[in-house]
């Protein structure tokens, strides 16, 4: 009966979804592209396929690896990446741009489901974190499709929201799924709400293992040594509406005590590109574009990074990072980018979406919360003057996640045992 309710629910909310998938695409030419794909009709036909689903842009840039390693070890299985958004595809093709198929994930309709799963007919599927789609489950277990949740996670609060349908996701738990956790606790949880406790595992959170490119190093010298040399840079990734008040406010206050600094401010959402350029034109600082080729001059201000892709490259061009999402109720984005290029981090208090490694980099030393733009300014005003200090909190960054790398070959172990029990 409640999956009855669930389904009848999904097939009310669909062209509300849809409707709203139009309207953007009015507004951004990156949602009027395969919306057919929503309801299951992929162009992409496969047969024995490995999929792999990464929701958005972070969680793509977190299966890179994984991604990779699975390219290596089964190079006889077409290997197709589902995304809901379509940063999550821009970046699946900036990443892979031969040899990895493209799918957005479809609506949760049994139809739309199966008609999905019978374009890609996928040996496994790896969905990374915690995506629980109960048609999508159920219809992978009719068909004996084994599900790997990789870096899987459960908050308290989720538990709580489980237990008021825990039927509906308890089945959708137990079809054939295997559950590699970021912690015990997430594990514990998994049980709590279902999962099946022989095949709930703790096997860490593959962003650890994050790959940073040589040339993303190599590109942001490059940069940094050709246009502002000597000058202290930071670097506010992956902005919001709401922070970049915050941010300019911070790099007045910053500009104050050290008038050579730079901000490069790097939204994170294309459509809001033009909106933050038309918003800096009436803030009365001088600043540069980077889609357009525009160079930063000694006077230029802020570096607007109005261009995909390239966040990595940005975070070594500078001596500090802000990751944003974190001063609004986002949840923050990777601490993990700068710490793997030994960055000195700043962040917000908002970061429920990874809190575990928030508090391993806060608690280490390796990144300082600010709340305010006054707190933002102090703090860059101390790294500024404190070359030291930004090189140590650097290094103890990159050694936190030297120490937690792991989880990839753990996550590979659980899908080569799991496509070996499928064969037998």
């Amino acid at each position: 009966m409640l999956r009855l309710i669930y389904t009848a629910l999904l097939y009310v909310a669909a062209p509300l979804a849809f409707a709203v998938l139009l309207w953007r695409g009015m507004r951004d030419p990156l949602y009027r592209d395969r919306r057919g794909e929503r309801f299951g009709f992929s162009r992409t036909k496969l047969d024995a396929s490995i999929w792999v689903h990464a929701v958005s842009v972070g969680e793509v840039q977190a299966a890179a690896a994984l991604i990779r390693d699975l390219q290596r070890r089964f190079p006889q299985s077409p290997l197709i990446v589902t995304t809901a958004t379509p940063t999550g595809a821009q970046r699946v093709r900036a990443l892979f741009p031969q040899g990895v198929h493209h799918a957005y994930l479809p609506y949760d309709l049994p139809g739309a489901v199966r008609r999905f799963l019978e374009r890609i007919r996928p040996r496994i599927a790896v969905i990374l974190e915690t995506e629980v789609w109960p048609n999508l489950y159920r219809e992978c277990g009719r068909r004996q499709i084994p599900i790997v949740l990789a870096s899987a996670r459960l908050s308290e609060k989720s538990v709580r929201r489980f237990r008021r349908i825990a039927g509906l996701f308890r089945d959708a738990l137990n079809q054939g799924l295997v559950i590699g956790a970021q912690t015990r606790s997430d594990a514990d949880r998994f049980i709590v709400v279902g999962a099946a406790p022989a095949r709930t595992h703790v096997t860490g959170n593959i962003k650890f293992d994050l790959e940073t490119p040589v040339e993303a190093r190599a590109r942001g010298e490059a940069l940094r040594t050709g246009q502002f040399p000597g000058r202290f840079v930071w670097v506010a990734g992956s902005t919001h509406e709401g922070e970049e008040d915050v941010i300019l406010e911070a790099h007045r206050g910053l500009l104050a005590a050290r008038a050579d600094s730079l901000l490069i401010l790097v939204p994170r959402h294309p459509n809001r590109f033009e909106r933050v350029r038309q918003w800096l034109s009436g803030q009365q600082v001088t600043f540069a574009c980077r889609s357009r080729g525009e160079a930063v001059t000694p006077d230029t201000q802020i570096l607007l990074a109005d261009t995909l892709g390239e966040l990595l490259m940005l975070y070594a061009a500078a001596d500090v990072a802000f990751v944003g999402g974190s001063l609004v109720p986002i949840g923050g984005h990777n601490l993990l980018e700068p710490a793997a290029l030994a960055r000195p981090i700043l962040t917000g208090p908002q970061n429920f979406n990874a809190p575990d490694i928030a508090r391993l980099m806060l608690e280490s030393g390796a990144a300082l919360q600010v709340e305010s733009a006054p707190g933002l300014a102090q703090a860059l005003a101390d790294l500024a003057a404190n070359p030291g200090k930004r090189s140590q909190m650097g290094q103890v960054a990159l050694a936190m996640l030297e120490s937690n790398r792991g989880a990839l070959a753990r996550v590979m172990a659980l899908v080569e045992e799991t496509l070996h029990r499928r064969a037998q």
